[in-house]
């Protein structure tokens, strides 16, 4: 919200999807000339060329928003296009909100009609709400009624997203079925209802290891076709999710971009597929898992805090210095057996590997 008197344009910390890359969107709404499903922005083609990237007949580059199985973005792009509601299901750090949001922005140009689960998400957060001012100065009726995320984009033909579903406690999980079986809310104060309109539909995204929280019912699940994001299939790829990010978050937050940080990126992505998979990338040497989930996300995070760092406080080129206090916060999550785990994947494995001397006496620092 912008207040009166106040500019704010193109300020925001961190603007929404369809703000961010609309110059992407526009050229790719210009350039498309398939068939698009009611109220799309975009056909489902235009859609995934979105989230993967590509270079239009007019020389604009698309960059990609999802580096995965193209497979993967045409199975999602294409249930939305149904009347399937979309569930993405992974681990923490497979960019399952990421791709939520960009989705929404492609296939209904708004990306904010957004429930956020947690566990204290109520009904009228997915159903509706009163404003109770008016609600007693005039009685039960529509102007009294506050609509929800989910209710206006029925209204409006628009996606709705649900974040982290698996939160949200189960009976308010199930006041979906309705909604995405019948495509109506009830209003049964007021004897009314609310169809959806040509273009309603939902994204939700679930956590793997949120399973047994509160898991959905088999109701819920059969109302979604459920598309699972897996991690980053080689390093390299991770790398590049990684390099890209930063490199996006740096210049959101005026940080000096890092074309000699490369290196540092690779480590942080090195030490975290090696903790998460329990091997060394030669396969060679077994190490232990710590407690967390040491995902894509968390080494973006990382980084990004050591160009921060490098910036403020050091020569702007990011060394193992300025990402050991991160991946030491990032790795020690169980402050007893965390910190055993990673003490002996320091002498075993960075100790020995070699290029990695300063990297290893940096990570001694922090941890001593």
């Amino acid at each position: 919200m912008t207040m009166p008197g106040t500019d704010t344009a193109g300020e925001a910390l961190r603007p929404h999807a369809e703000d961010a890359f609309a110059h992407e969107l526009k050229a790719l709404e210009a350039a498309d000339d398939r068939p698009r499903p009611a109220r799309w922005k975009l056909s489902p083609w235009a859609v995934a060329t979105y989230l993967l990237g590509g270079t239009l007949a007019d020389g604009t580059v698309v960059t990609p928003k999802y580096v995965g199985p193209r497979r993967i973005v045409e199975v999602a792009v294409t249930t939305l296009a149904t009347d399937r509601a979309l569930l993405l299901l992974g681990v923490p750090g497979t960019a399952k909100t990421w791709v939520s949001e960009h989705l929404a922005a492609a296939v209904s140009g708004d990306s904010t009609l957004l429930v956020q689960g947690t566990a204290g998400t109520p009904e009228e957060a997915i159903r509706y709400g009163w404003n109770y001012a008016r609600l007693l100065a005039h009685g039960p009726g529509r102007e009294a009624l506050v609509p929800s995320p989910v209710m206006r984009a029925m209204a409006e033909g628009s996606t709705a997203r649900v974040e982290e579903l698996t939160r949200i406690p189960a009976d308010v999980q199930d006041s979906l079925i309705t909604i995405l079986s019948e495509k109506t809310l009830p209003i049964p104060e007021l004897g009314q209802e609310v169809q959806a309109v040509s273009g309603f539909n939902l994204i939700a995204t679930a956590n793997d290891r949120d399973r047994g929280v509160n898991e959905l019912s088999s109701a819920l699940r059969r109302r979604f076709n459920t598309v699972v994001l897996p991690l980053p299939a080689t390093a390299d790829a991770e790398v590049d999710i990684v390099a890209r990010r930063v490199d996006q978050l740096g210049r959101s937050l005026d940080l000096p971009a890092a074309p000699e940080g490369l290196e540092e990126i690779r480590r942080v992505v090195t030490v975290f597929r090696e903790l998460r998979e329990g091997v060394t990338g030669d396969g060679r040497t077994k190490v232990k898992s710590p407690s967390g989930t040491l995902s894509t996300a968390e080494a973006i995070s990382v980084v990004t805090g050591g160009l921060a760092l490098a910036a403020h406080f050091g020569d702007g080129v990011l060394r193992p210095s300025d990402v050991a206090a991160g991946i030491l916060g990032a790795v020690v999550r169980d402050p007893a057996a965390d910190r055993l785990v990673w003490q002996e994947y320091l002498e075993a494995v960075v100790r020995e590997r070699d290029g990695w001397k300063d990297f290893y006496r940096a990570c001694r620092e922090v941890s001593a």
